[in-house]
């Protein structure tokens, strides 16, 4: 790890506000801790879970602090969260169904078949998945993989599928019908300002400890380790399909647009038992992510919770999720879903009240406040989604990013928006004075919103970064969600160290490999410079092997476009070129030259083969390392 600036310690007002969250909450209930325990049968003799190099990807013991007293630089909500989210090891739900937790932003299912396992949401990283399977054969034998599902399409719950299928073995794959193509165009469209982000988000590269990162809410951290995806075999695309494998019956809900884009629950009668996938967790989920995504649906989301409890309530004896731990008891399974689903849907329809009374996203953030049946619930709490942002997002959905104030539809751009600002408030010193007062009062949410004015006016000033770094750092104490308290933290890192950029591998090999050819065109189309094509007048015709119609890329207006088959849309080709797809793909991404294919005979060219060099001489990088709190 870096050595970074020692961070400051808690403020009296943030150290206080703390304290006070002590007295609103039931922390004398400890039935969560005891069903996080429940079915504990080990964990692994060697916390680091290493790559083939040697790096450390996953420390089971980073978290070891959390066994103490929380301090004032903690939320003691998140505290507890943390605490209850960092037990890891090998667990029983039921007899025959296992999960390894704590290896992971995300837990492994393992179910018991005839002849081996069906392995359920393999992690991040194929390093932790791998040690996850291999604590679960320590405890339950050398049993076999058999077969795989995704229950949806985040890389939390497909990336380490290589760490648990071994090479060239071939088993059912099963998933939500849209699967691969929500998981590859979300990891690649956006994957590199999602995978910037996402480093704000869980803080993978601020120190662990109690003035650093405590975790995430949803689950401690993001493994670093190698992300891969073998592609669905089987889909599921109707409610009420069954289906066995390996001896393992299985009844599908499908539920798109609520967590993920393609998304299931999963019964398994044979258990009594309910995944409910990513829909159903200890904590209020994200409606929009912070490091960015579509925004989700809530009236849909509580509505198929609804479905869930209609079509399984009756029968579930135990209901456990792809993160955090299981709830057991009927009744207790129907009050949990039930109390998650009044969640969505309050959001959902109290936001819409609002917003037609004319608030705007903000207003409403700060009016909105939860029953006091569902706030007293522990499992309603913000820690990865919160009531504030959820509530903009539900905004956003429905109006989008405008409040229709004039004045608000043609601003400045925040770099010669901040110059303006600190020119009318009397220059950079005067702010600074004024918003030091602020900090001293224990304003910092004020201190954030008016010293980055000064950052972004003059990122060089010295005395602004200090003073912004130092009022995220205790916004960030003071945050019951774990994704707020890192995004702070995060923020007050790089203002006094330096940008760290992503940590983790945004594109993997295996997610390039499975877009579709619309897709990995697309890919290249919006990596397009668009004004520094504007005179590029050129087209390319791919005759693949195997494929019955032509495919001509156009790049024309500054715009690649590509069309199949013949006809007036159809641009005249600069360049023909026979080709196998394979061979296609690999001169699209770099990695192969139309000059050498020729050359070897696996390419004809009709045409100047430079044409493809003009093409990619288009296409710009993104990256990774882009700023966030300076300009």
């Amino acid at each position: 790890m870096a050595q970074y600036t020692q961070p400051e310690p808690a403020e009296a007002s943030i150290a206080e506000a703390n304290r006070a969250v002590l007295g609103r909450f039931p922390f004398e209930d400890s039935r969560d801790f005891e069903d996080a325990r429940r079915g504990f049968l080990g964990t692994a003799a060697d916390p680091l879970v290493k790559d083939a190099d040697g790096r450390t990807v996953w420390d089971l013991q980073a978290y070891g602090f959390l066994s103490g007293e929380c301090p004032d630089s903690v939320n003691p909500s998140l505290w507890r969260q943390s605490r209850l989210v960092s037990d890891h090891g090998l667990f029983e739900v039921v007899d025959g169904i296992y999960q390894v937790r704590g290896f992971d932003l995300s837990n492994m299912t393992v179910v018991e078949g005839e002849r081996g396992v069906l392995v359920v949401d393999p992690l991040i990283s194929a390093e932790t998945a791998a040690a996850g399977l291999a604590l679960y054969r320590a405890h339950r034998g050398d049993r076999p993989v058999t077969a795989v599902l995704y229950t949806h399409s985040h890389i939390d719950h497909f990336g380490g599928v290589r760490g648990v299928v071994p090479d060239g073995a071939e088993v059912p794959v099963l998933a939500p019908e849209g699967f691969l193509e929500h998981a590859v165009s979300e990891n690649v469209y956006a994957g590199t300002a999602m995978g910037r982000r996402a480093a704000y988000m869980y803080g993978a590269a601020l120190p662990k400890g109690p003035r650093g990162q405590v975790g995430a809410g949803l689950g401690q951290t993001t493994s670093t380790g190698a992300a891969g995806l073998i592609p669905p075999t089987l889909d599921i695309t109707r409610t009420g399909q069954e289906e066995v494998v390996d001896g393992i019956r299985m009844v599908f809900q499908l539920t798109p647009g609520t967590e993920a884009p393609a998304e299931l629950n999963i019964f398994f009668p044979d258990h009594a038992a309910l995944c409910m996938a990513e829909n159903a967790t200890h904590n209020l989920h994200n409606l929009l992510t912070l490091r960015g995504a579509q925004v989700r649906d809530p009236h849909a989301w509580s509505r198929y919770l609804t479905e869930a409890v209609t079509l399984f309530g009756a029968d579930a004896e135990v209901a456990f999720a792809s993160h955090h731990w299981p709830v057991w008891g009927r009744e207790r399974v129907v009050a949990f879903l039930s109390e998650q689903r009044d969640l969505y849907g309050y959001l959902h329809d109290q936001t819409l009240r609002m917003l037609n009374t004319g608030l705007t996203g903000p207003e409403i953030a700060e009016r909105m406040q939860l029953p006091p049946a569902l706030e007293k619930a522990w499992h309603t709490h913000g820690y990865y989604g919160s009531v504030s942002h959820n509530t903009k997002a539900v905004y956003q959905r429905y109006l989008g990013w405008f409040d229709g104030n004039p004045a608000h539809l043609w601003q400045h751009p925040p770099v010669e928006a901040a110059t303006r600002y600190v020119a009318f408030m009397g220059g950079a010193d005067e702010v600074l004075r004024r918003a030091r007062e602020s900090f001293a009062a224990g304003d910092h949410r004020w201190v954030a919103e008016v010293v980055n004015h000064v950052v972004f006016a003059d990122p060089d000033n010295a005395a602004a970064r200090a003073l912004q770094a130092a009022a995220l750092e205790q916004l960030g104490y003071g945050s019951e969600n774990g994704t707020w308290r890192n995004f702070y933290l995060m923020g007050a890192l790089e203002l006094r160290d330096g940008n760290v950029g992503t940590p983790t591998e945004s594109v993997s090999p295996d997610l390039l490999a499975a877009l579709t050819l619309d897709q990995l065109f697309d890919s290249l189309a919006i990596r397009i410079d668009g004004p520094g094509s504007w005179d590029a007048s050129l087209a390319i015709r791919w005759n693949l092997t195997g494929h019955e119609e032509p495919i001509t890329l156009r790049l024309h207006n500054g715009v690649l476009t590509h069309t199949t088959g013949e006809g007036p849309a159809v641009a005249a080709p600069d360049l023909t070129v026979t080709l196998d797809e394979a061979d296609l793909r690999a001169v699209l991404l770099g990695t192969a030259h139309l000059e050498e294919l020729a050359a070897d005979d696996r390419a004809r060219v009709t045409g100047d083969p430079h044409t493809v060099t003009e093409l990619l001489g288009h296409l710009t990088a993104p990256d990774p390392g882009f700023a966030i709190v300076t300009p």
